[in-house]
């Protein structure tokens, strides 16, 4: 693909700016930010990954990775903005998730330890995790501010802060993890994943190209569930003070 023939898929972001004009529904400032910063961040992406995969340097390997933890942290704890030490808890999650998948991916020797394999898989279940942490931190709080009054009868009654906020927490968990599992019941029979198709679209055979897939899915499964329950688990005491009353949302 040519710049040219890439300038034309901006038909694409023409469509939606001129619906949002007829309709007035005032998306014409955000779209254009939003394909604006996209063009700029992706090509930045592209010409850092170009020097990274040339290079083959473990020390840029873990840079890259550490710099989508940081920016997937700090995108993630807006939604948790309530929660004291929010940031380090979304932080430590995604390094222990990039750890445990990384950690069995190499370990076992399923992929190569190259930055080819090392970057694009982990931006794919770090930003899947940080999806999941915004799931499930607007679902918490949003279950702790309707059912408030239910958490303090429960405190008042005896109940430990970890029995009060128990069905708020599995709640969120759920909710935040439903997603991933519904999307994976219908994967190949409604949605080719992108990176099956981009494998594809590169000459790959498609039998190989669905065996990575599978293993992105599979990795998904994990990320999903370790990002709902570490921050879950390690969030909820700081909803108590050290009476055991819970703290009113910010």
């Amino acid at each position: 693909m040519t710049f040219t023939t890439l300038s034309l898929t901006l038909i694409f972001v023409f469509i939606p700016l001129l619906l949002s004009k007829t309709l007035n529904l005032g998306l014409e400032k955000d779209t254009i930010i939003a394909t604006i910063r996209s063009i700029i961040q992706l090509l930045a992406v592209g010409y850092i990954l170009k020097f990274v995969f040339d290079a083959q340097s473990f020390l840029y390997i873990f840079l890259m990775v550490a710099l989508m933890i940081v920016v997937a942290t700090l995108n993630a704890r807006k939604k948790g903005e309530g929660i004291q030490g929010i940031t380090w808890k979304i932080a430590l999650t995604l390094v222990v998730i990039e750890a445990v998948t990384q950690g069995v991916l190499l370990g076992f020797h399923i992929v190569p330890a190259t930055a080819q394999y090392i970057i694009p898989i982990s931006g794919m279940l770090i930003g899947n995790s940080m999806v999941l942490s915004i799931l499930f931190l607007n679902r918490f709080t949003a279950e702790i501010t309707n059912r408030y009054d239910e958490i303090e009868l429960i405190l008042s009654l005896g109940g430990t802060p970890k029995q009060a906020i128990h069905r708020q927490l599995i709640n969120a968990v759920k909710a935040s993890m439903i997603p991933t599992i519904e999307s994976q019941k219908t994967i190949g029979l409604v949605q080719l994943p992108g990176m099956m198709s981009g494998q594809i679209i590169g000459g790959a055979d498609p039998i190989q190209a669905v065996q990575f897939q599978l293993l992105i899915i599979f990795a998904l499964l994990t990320t999903a569930t370790l990002s709902s329950i570490m921050i879950g688990f390690l969030s909820y005491p700081a909803l108590f003070n050290k009476r055991m009353q819970i703290l009113e949302m910010k």
